[in-house]
């Protein structure tokens, strides 16, 4: 029977994955809905989970409707135009602190143009400066202090004697030096085989000859009275979070006994800090609702909501065969759980859902705290498949023709800086974490 749970799963996942964007979750609700039709009883709900991400971006929704946002890609924009020779490792600088802050990958939507024209511009192929961005944006979002990967992630591994500061302090350094390195890695292939210069790459040439290709050159920006104000605000509503945080920690101990638990309190801080942000900016509160970070926002909940539910629905279901089999294999290989959750990833196409689904299971089975750290960067393998609404924002954005989706669909420009992304990030995160922890 089981067998046939994990087709359900799967076909619901590569259901939604074919329908794209929100349909996501609703294959995954289906999913839970075929399984209980088996006799499957559905798993918790990962409304906790679900509950951050909403209060996060309506923060960030607020922010950018007071033009907080356009703020912040004109801050990118100055950077990236002074230092073309090194948008390479600028590029993906620019994403990783933007999610970073934010909690979400949603904010590369808007680098993504600027990071295009900037490669243009200066004859460098777009693909290898937004590959590697778009990478970075995904990878931040297991160092970010307000994502919800993480803030569920520090949840679990409090019992296991890891507090969110030893946390933040693994995965901070372990995912922004994977990235650099990588682009570091990536840059010095392109000089060795030569495949750097714009000039020379023959669809480009032929688009470029057909009139196809467009410089747009620098955008004059018209910002919003309340747009580096609106930035500041969400700025100190992060440092609060993060203070408050540190304050009921373990190893901090100012707060032996909390009025909120973490989660509340990042629910209740990114809420207040969107009141703050509408009063102080004067934002229309009905243009949050059309913000473009807004709806990709709650499009995403939806999708954490269907696919998260599901995963948890048929592991909680199977849990003691999971264990069985797979207790033996981490203990002999612990690295192999960076590569299950790769996998999970790549299918369920969000850290948080896979974070839930799985990594409750993983320490249920014995996972040595170290190794469940060390391997959270692999919750991002969102790039394996070229269906993630970043990926493919970049592979549109590219007009140049060099940023491409080949016709055996794994052949993409993100998968190999995707992949070497993740394999430094997981080991730096066991050779930092053998310190820290």
């Amino acid at each position: 029977m089981i067998a046939v749970e994990l087709v359900v799963v799967v076909a619901a996942i590569l259901v939604g994955a074919r329908l794209g964007g929100i349909a996501i979750g609703f294959a995954g609700g289906l999913g839970v809905l075929v399984l209980a039709l088996l006799g499957v009883s559905p798993g918790a709900m990962p409304l906790d989970v679900i509950s951050i991400i909403m209060s996060v971006i309506a923060a960030i929704a607020a922010m950018q409707v007071a033009g907080g946002m356009d703020y912040l890609v004109d801050l990118a924009d100055r950077l990236l135009r002074r230092n073309p020779r090194h948008l390479t490792f600028l590029a993906p600088m620019v994403t990783y602190l933007m999610t970073f802050m934010a909690g979400t990958g949603h904010t590369a939507f808007s680098t993504l143009p600027v990071i295009t024209e900037v490669a243009k511009e200066n004859n460098i192929r777009p693909a290898r400066p937004l590959s590697v961005a778009v990478v970075a944006s995904q990878m931040a979002i297991t160092a970010s202090p307000i994502s919800a990967a993480v803030v569920f992630f520090a949840t679990a591994m409090e019992p296991r004697g890891v507090d969110y500061l030893q946390l933040l302090a693994v995965l901070v350094p372990s995912t922004f030096l994977a990235c650099m390195a990588t682009a570091a890695i990536m840059t010095g292939v392109d000089r060795l085989r030569g495949t750097g210069p714009l000039s020379t790459h023959p669809e480009y040439q032929r688009r470029w000859a057909a009139g196809e290709v467009s410089v747009v050159g620098r955008q004059d920006r018209e910002l919003k009275p309340g747009a580096r104000r609106s930035v500041l605000i969400f700025l100190v509503g992060l440092v609060a979070v993060m203070g408050y945080a540190t304050a009921i920690s373990d190893t901090v101990g100012l707060v032996a006994e909390p009025v909120m638990a973490r989660d509340a309190a990042i629910i209740a801080f990114m809420l207040a800090t969107a009141a703050v942000i509408v009063l102080a900016c004067k934002v229309p509160t009905d243009a949050i609702l059309g913000a473009p970070t807004f709806r990709a926002g709650m499009s995403a909940s939806i999708c954490v909501l269907g696919v998260a539910w599901l995963g948890t629905t048929f592991v909680s279901a199977h849990e003691e065969q999971i264990m069985a089999v797979a207790g033996d294999l981490l203990a002999a290989h612990p690295w192999t759980l960076a590569v299950v959750l790769a996998c999970a990833s790549a299918l369920l196409y969000s850290q948080a859902a896979t974070t839930k689904a799985l990594m409750p299971t993983a320490l249920a089975i014995g996972v040595a705290p170290l190794t469940a750290v060390a391997s959270f960067a692999a919750v991002s393998a969102l790039f394996v498949l070229p269906t993630y609404p970043t990926l493919l924002a970049a592979v549109q954005m590219d007009d140049t023709g060099t940023t491409r989706i080949g016709r055996f669909v794994f052949n993409h420009p993100f998968l190999v800086p995707g992949t070497l992304n993740i394999a430094i990030a997981v080991t730096l995160g066991f050779l930092i974490g053998s310190v820290v922890l």
